[in-house]
């Protein structure tokens, strides 16, 4: 399956002048997990969580400070609430059924859907997706280019086959991923504009454990997540003996990432020829060469490698728990936001900003699977 890594993707290669900008919704239905909400909701611009639901609160709540120009609809939270109420639903169906097409009995499942759409602001390109999973598997996904539903295991085929005779649908949700996602995208994008827009430089360190032990590039401190960190030789970048890490969330809402250059092969008098590179938009490339005077070591500061790559990995570990329960994230493909109401509510009122652009839950099948 491919498993969207949006929170922790690091890009490796060049051309960060654009930033591809995101709004992705996320929900996870569970059943036979007593540990876990059976249904959660979260909603994310570029990484940021901006809405929350699960059924153990049954309520949605914003999550960013930047939400109440979007939450001064007194309305919104209790629409959005009602909204969700009712996705949760419609996951209990779906559940059931790919339970009865997969003939499972009991056991732990879930089933999760991904959706929302991207917009580079530099060409101003745009894409957009939906995609289904169970049990952390790719279900059935829609094809934006030939307006047609994917089924990737036999089980999904009843559902892509009743799906696509709706064409009507079809329009619609290539309407919404192309159109009215990205409006919603740009519009939150203006509501955190001071956050979601802001360019924190990284701050870049050389660690290495032992002598013997790769040296790491480290850069912390920075936002947005997407950077790019490569190792060159002689100014030419270097694709063997390297190493790249994940970039990793910091409990102050910057990032972080190591790469690591293995220099087992390479006598100490050549490594004057080798340079670490940041870079980030907005900011000139930091480049830090490799001297053994600017590494720092387990020896000489036993918390300069350990302490931040923990904690980072213990804030990922609790994402990943999240991740679990609601954000178990797909690679691409999504859908609407005027339903998102109740089924049956009126969607042309002129008064809709700050509307969760989610479309409803749909039941994999009608009746009997």
């Amino acid at each position: 399956m491919k498993l969207l890594t949006g929170l922790l993707l690091l890009v490796f290669g060049h051309g960060v002048s654009s930033v591809l900008h995101s709004l992705h919704y996320f929900y996870t239905g569970s059943s036979g997990l007593s540990t876990f909400p059976e249904f959660v909701v979260v909603g994310m611009v570029d990484g940021v969580q901006m809405v929350h639901y699960d059924s153990v609160s049954k309520r949605a709540v914003a999550k960013q400070d930047w939400m109440e120009q979007v939450t001064r609809d007194p309305a919104y939270l209790e629409r959005e609430t009602g909204n969700f109420q009712g996705s949760q639903q419609w996951f209990k169906v779906n559940i059931g059924t790919a339970k009865q097409r997969f003939n499972q009995t009991g056991g732990a499942h879930m089933f999760q859907w991904m959706y929302g759409c991207e917009w580079d602001d530099d060409d101003d390109s745009t894409d957009g997706y939906r995609q289904f999973g169970y049990d952390g598997e790719d279900f059935i996904s829609f094809d934006l280019k030939t307006l047609t539903w994917v089924a990737p295991v036999r089980q999904a085929v009843p559902t892509k086959q009743r799906w696509d005779q709706n064409k009507a649908e079809l329009q619609y949700i290539k309407n919404y991923q192309t159109k009215e996602c990205v409006d919603w995208l740009k519009k939150y994008l203006s509501y955190g504009k001071s956050t979601l827009q802001r360019t924190d430089r990284p701050r870049v360190s050389l660690l290495q454990r032992s002598p013997s032990s790769p040296v790491v590039c480290h850069a912390t401190g920075f936002y947005p997540d997407r950077v790019v960190v490569f190792w060159t030789r002689d100014g030419q970048e270097l694709h063997e003996q390297v190493d790249p890490g994940e970039v990793l969330p910091n409990h102050d809402g910057t990032f972080q990432v190591s790469v690591d250059l293995d220099l087992t092969a390479v006598p100490q008098e050549d490594w004057g020829r080798y340079e670490c590179v940041v870079q980030l938009r907005g900011i000139e490339d930091i480049s830090t060469p490799l001297d053994p005077a600017l590494i720092r070591t387990n020896s000489e500061d036993k918390s300069g490698l350990t302490i931040p790559i923990i904690i980072g990995l213990l804030v990922l570990l609790l994402a990943a728990a999240a991740a679990v329960v609601g954000v178990l994230l797909y690679k691409k493909r999504n859908a609407s936001d005027k339903r998102h109401k109740p089924v049956g509510s009126d969607t042309s009122s002129e008064n809709t900003e700050g509307q969760n652009p989610a479309p409803e839950a749909q039941p994999l099948t009608t009746g009997q699977s």
